[in-house]
Protein backbone atom coordinates (compact mmCIF):
# COMPACT_ATOMS: atom_id res chain seq x y z
CA UNK A 1 0.00 0.00 0.00
CA UNK A 2 1.07 3.41 -1.08
CA UNK A 3 2.08 6.30 1.62
CA UNK A 4 -1.08 8.41 -0.21
CA UNK A 5 -3.14 5.12 -0.06
CA UNK A 6 -2.83 4.89 3.57
CA UNK A 7 -3.28 8.21 4.50
CA UNK A 8 -6.35 8.13 2.33
CA UNK A 9 -7.54 4.67 4.53
CA UNK A 10 -6.35 6.97 7.67
CA UNK A 11 -8.88 9.60 6.50
CA UNK A 12 -12.15 7.73 5.58
CA UNK A 13 -14.13 9.39 9.03
CA UNK A 14 -13.78 12.43 6.59
CA UNK A 15 -15.73 11.08 4.19
CA UNK A 16 -18.10 9.58 5.99
CA UNK A 17 -18.51 13.27 7.62
CA UNK A 18 -18.48 14.81 4.51
CA UNK A 19 -21.50 12.82 3.37
CA UNK A 20 -23.71 12.87 6.33
CA UNK A 21 -23.09 16.69 5.78
CA UNK A 22 -24.47 16.63 2.55
CA UNK A 23 -27.37 14.62 3.42
CA UNK A 24 -28.56 16.95 6.46
CA UNK A 25 -27.56 19.92 3.73
CA UNK A 26 -30.27 17.98 1.25
CA UNK A 27 -31.86 17.16 3.95
CA UNK A 28 -32.45 20.78 5.33
CA UNK A 29 -33.19 22.37 1.83
CA UNK A 30 -36.23 19.76 1.26
CA UNK A 31 -37.46 20.26 4.45
CA UNK A 32 -37.31 24.09 4.17
CA UNK A 33 -38.69 24.27 1.02
CA UNK A 34 -35.48 25.24 -0.35
CA UNK A 35 -35.13 22.59 -3.13
CA UNK A 36 -33.22 23.50 -6.06
CA UNK A 37 -31.56 25.86 -4.20
CA UNK A 38 -27.46 26.05 -4.47
CA UNK A 39 -25.94 25.71 -0.34
CA UNK A 40 -22.28 25.50 -0.90
CA UNK A 41 -20.48 23.62 1.70
CA UNK A 42 -17.03 25.50 2.94
CA UNK A 43 -14.53 23.25 4.84
CA UNK A 44 -13.21 25.63 7.42
CA UNK A 45 -9.20 24.44 7.84
CA UNK A 46 -8.04 26.30 10.90
CA UNK A 47 -5.61 23.63 12.36
CA UNK A 48 -6.45 20.94 9.78
CA UNK A 49 -2.75 19.72 7.92
CA UNK A 50 -2.93 20.12 4.03
CA UNK A 51 -3.24 16.36 3.56
CA UNK A 52 -6.81 16.47 5.62
CA UNK A 53 -7.35 19.22 3.65
CA UNK A 54 -6.50 17.48 0.06
CA UNK A 55 -8.74 14.21 0.78
CA UNK A 56 -11.58 16.25 1.23
CA UNK A 57 -11.02 17.77 -1.95
CA UNK A 58 -10.49 14.91 -3.57
CA UNK A 59 -13.98 13.66 -1.95
CA UNK A 60 -15.90 16.94 -3.77
CA UNK A 61 -15.21 20.14 -1.38
CA UNK A 62 -14.97 23.18 -3.73
CA UNK A 63 -14.17 25.85 -1.03
CA UNK A 64 -12.17 26.31 1.70
CA UNK A 65 -12.17 29.01 5.01
CA UNK A 66 -8.55 30.11 6.32
CA UNK A 67 -9.09 32.34 9.63
CA UNK A 68 -5.46 33.34 9.96
CA UNK A 69 -3.09 34.83 7.75
CA UNK A 70 0.46 32.88 8.92
CA UNK A 71 -1.31 29.60 8.75
CA UNK A 72 -2.49 29.73 5.57
CA UNK A 73 0.95 31.57 4.08
CA UNK A 74 2.12 28.45 5.89
CA UNK A 75 -0.44 25.99 4.19
CA UNK A 76 -1.69 27.41 0.97
CA UNK A 77 1.37 25.91 -1.59
CA UNK A 78 0.44 22.59 -0.10
CA UNK A 79 -3.03 22.61 -1.09
CA UNK A 80 -5.08 20.93 -4.05
CA UNK A 81 -5.56 24.45 -6.46
CA UNK A 82 -8.78 22.49 -7.81
CA UNK A 83 -11.00 24.41 -4.56
CA UNK A 84 -11.37 28.04 -4.07
CA UNK A 85 -10.12 29.74 -0.83
CA UNK A 86 -12.14 32.51 1.01
CA UNK A 87 -10.32 34.28 3.95
CA UNK A 88 -13.14 34.03 6.71
CA UNK A 89 -11.06 34.99 9.94
CA UNK A 90 -10.64 38.91 11.32
CA UNK A 91 -8.45 40.41 9.04
CA UNK A 92 -6.02 43.75 9.96
CA UNK A 93 -5.58 46.44 7.40
CA UNK A 94 -1.59 45.28 7.50
CA UNK A 95 -1.95 41.26 6.65
CA UNK A 96 -3.92 42.05 3.50
CA UNK A 97 -1.43 42.67 1.40
CA UNK A 98 -0.23 38.63 2.20
CA UNK A 99 -3.98 37.21 0.47
CA UNK A 100 -5.00 39.42 -1.85
CA UNK A 101 -3.63 37.60 -4.61
CA UNK A 102 -4.48 34.01 -3.34
CA UNK A 103 -7.90 33.95 -1.99
CA UNK A 104 -11.09 34.58 -3.94
CA UNK A 105 -13.29 36.13 -1.14
CA UNK A 106 -12.81 37.96 1.58
CA UNK A 107 -16.01 37.38 4.27
CA UNK A 108 -14.86 39.40 7.24
CA UNK A 109 -14.94 42.99 6.23
CA UNK A 110 -16.21 45.63 8.58
CA UNK A 111 -15.18 48.69 8.56
CA UNK A 112 -14.18 50.99 5.81
CA UNK A 113 -10.60 51.63 6.40
CA UNK A 114 -10.37 47.69 5.63
CA UNK A 115 -12.56 47.98 2.48
CA UNK A 116 -10.31 50.97 1.41
CA UNK A 117 -7.35 48.90 2.14
CA UNK A 118 -8.39 45.89 -0.13
CA UNK A 119 -8.83 48.13 -2.76
CA UNK A 120 -6.12 50.04 -2.86
CA UNK A 121 -3.80 46.74 -3.33
CA UNK A 122 -6.82 45.56 -5.44
CA UNK A 123 -6.04 48.58 -7.62
CA UNK A 124 -2.49 47.88 -7.59
CA UNK A 125 -2.83 44.30 -8.53
CA UNK A 126 -5.60 45.18 -11.28
CA UNK A 127 -8.19 42.97 -9.72
CA UNK A 128 -11.73 43.10 -8.36
CA UNK A 129 -12.12 41.82 -5.05
CA UNK A 130 -14.77 40.01 -3.97
CA UNK A 131 -16.20 40.66 -0.43
CA UNK A 132 -18.76 39.79 2.52
CA UNK A 133 -19.97 42.73 4.92
CA UNK A 134 -19.46 40.89 8.05
CA UNK A 135 -22.30 41.34 10.80
CA UNK A 136 -21.94 41.31 14.48
CA UNK A 137 -25.70 40.12 14.69
CA UNK A 138 -25.59 38.78 17.96
CA UNK A 139 -23.65 42.27 19.04
CA UNK A 140 -21.16 39.97 21.44
CA UNK A 141 -17.95 42.05 22.36
CA UNK A 142 -15.73 39.19 21.56
CA UNK A 143 -16.81 39.09 17.70
CA UNK A 144 -15.55 41.30 15.12
CA UNK A 145 -18.33 42.73 12.59
CA UNK A 146 -20.00 45.67 11.94
CA UNK A 147 -23.37 46.16 13.99
CA UNK A 148 -26.39 44.90 12.70
CA UNK A 149 -27.45 49.02 12.68
CA UNK A 150 -24.81 50.10 11.16
CA UNK A 151 -24.49 47.38 8.23
CA UNK A 152 -26.59 49.50 5.49
CA UNK A 153 -24.30 52.33 5.86
CA UNK A 154 -21.01 50.31 5.72
CA UNK A 155 -22.21 48.64 3.03
CA UNK A 156 -23.21 51.96 1.17
CA UNK A 157 -19.99 53.40 1.89
CA UNK A 158 -18.13 50.72 1.18
CA UNK A 159 -19.90 50.36 -2.55
CA UNK A 160 -18.03 53.26 -3.49
CA UNK A 161 -14.76 51.66 -4.51
CA UNK A 162 -14.58 50.25 -7.84
CA UNK A 163 -12.23 47.92 -7.13
CA UNK A 164 -14.48 45.94 -4.37
CA UNK A 165 -17.13 44.10 -5.01
CA UNK A 166 -19.78 43.40 -2.25
CA UNK A 167 -21.39 39.82 -3.09
CA UNK A 168 -23.42 39.55 0.33
CA UNK A 169 -22.78 39.06 4.54
CA UNK A 170 -21.73 36.89 6.80
CA UNK A 171 -22.87 36.60 10.26
CA UNK A 172 -22.06 33.86 13.37
CA UNK A 173 -24.85 34.13 14.95
CA UNK A 174 -24.19 33.39 19.14
CA UNK A 175 -24.63 29.69 20.49
CA UNK A 176 -27.78 28.77 21.44
CA UNK A 177 -29.26 31.72 20.38
CA UNK A 178 -33.08 31.39 19.18
CA UNK A 179 -34.59 31.43 15.37
CA UNK A 180 -35.14 35.46 15.33
CA UNK A 181 -31.57 36.41 15.56
CA UNK A 182 -31.01 33.99 12.01
CA UNK A 183 -34.10 35.72 10.69
CA UNK A 184 -33.03 39.17 11.27
CA UNK A 185 -30.07 38.08 9.33
CA UNK A 186 -32.07 37.15 6.58
CA UNK A 187 -33.84 40.07 6.73
CA UNK A 188 -30.88 42.18 6.35
CA UNK A 189 -29.63 40.58 3.50
CA UNK A 190 -32.76 40.76 1.61
CA UNK A 191 -33.55 44.53 2.15
CA UNK A 192 -30.12 45.32 0.88
CA UNK A 193 -30.18 43.17 -1.91
CA UNK A 194 -33.33 45.28 -2.88
CA UNK A 195 -31.93 48.47 -2.78
CA UNK A 196 -29.87 47.75 -6.04
CA UNK A 197 -26.50 49.36 -5.07
CA UNK A 198 -23.47 50.25 -6.79
CA UNK A 199 -21.43 47.16 -7.12
CA UNK A 200 -23.20 44.91 -4.29
CA UNK A 201 -25.00 41.82 -5.44
CA UNK A 202 -26.60 39.87 -2.42
CA UNK A 203 -25.84 36.53 -3.58
CA UNK A 204 -23.80 35.29 -1.08
CA UNK A 205 -25.43 34.57 2.63
CA UNK A 206 -22.52 32.58 5.02
CA UNK A 207 -24.25 31.76 7.83
CA UNK A 208 -24.25 28.59 9.95
CA UNK A 209 -21.61 26.62 10.91
CA UNK A 210 -21.30 23.10 12.58
CA UNK A 211 -23.11 23.29 15.54
CA UNK A 212 -25.94 25.05 13.45
CA UNK A 213 -26.02 24.76 9.63
CA UNK A 214 -29.23 23.02 9.21
CA UNK A 215 -31.16 25.95 11.06
CA UNK A 216 -28.88 28.66 9.07
CA UNK A 217 -30.45 26.94 6.15
CA UNK A 218 -33.85 27.24 7.14
CA UNK A 219 -33.22 31.00 7.32
CA UNK A 220 -31.86 31.50 4.17
CA UNK A 221 -27.97 30.91 3.87
CA UNK A 222 -26.60 29.83 0.78
CA UNK A 223 -22.79 28.92 2.33
CA UNK A 224 -22.19 27.05 5.33
CA UNK A 225 -19.09 26.55 6.92
CA UNK A 226 -18.10 23.27 8.32
CA UNK A 227 -14.72 22.42 10.67
CA UNK A 228 -15.53 20.34 13.57
CA UNK A 229 -18.56 18.30 11.85
CA UNK A 230 -15.83 17.43 8.90
CA UNK A 231 -12.40 17.20 10.20
CA UNK A 232 -13.40 16.14 14.28
CA UNK A 233 -11.82 17.50 17.05
CA UNK A 234 -8.96 19.85 16.10
CA UNK A 235 -5.44 19.97 16.86
CA UNK A 236 -2.86 22.74 16.90
CA UNK A 237 -0.94 23.39 13.48
CA UNK A 238 2.15 24.92 13.47
CA UNK A 239 3.53 27.45 11.47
Amino acid sequence: MSPLEISSSNFQYILENYKEICYNVENAKDKYARSGENVQIMAVTKTVEPEKINFAIQQGIKLLGENRVQEFISKKDMYDKSAQVHFIGHLQTNKVKYIINDVSLIQSVDSVKLAGEINRLAVKNNKTMDVLVEVNIGDEITKSGVAFNDCTELVKSISEFENVHIKGLMAIPPIGCGEDVFEKMHELYLRIGEMKLKNVEMDILSMGMSGDYELAIKHGSNLVRIGTKLFGARKYFGG
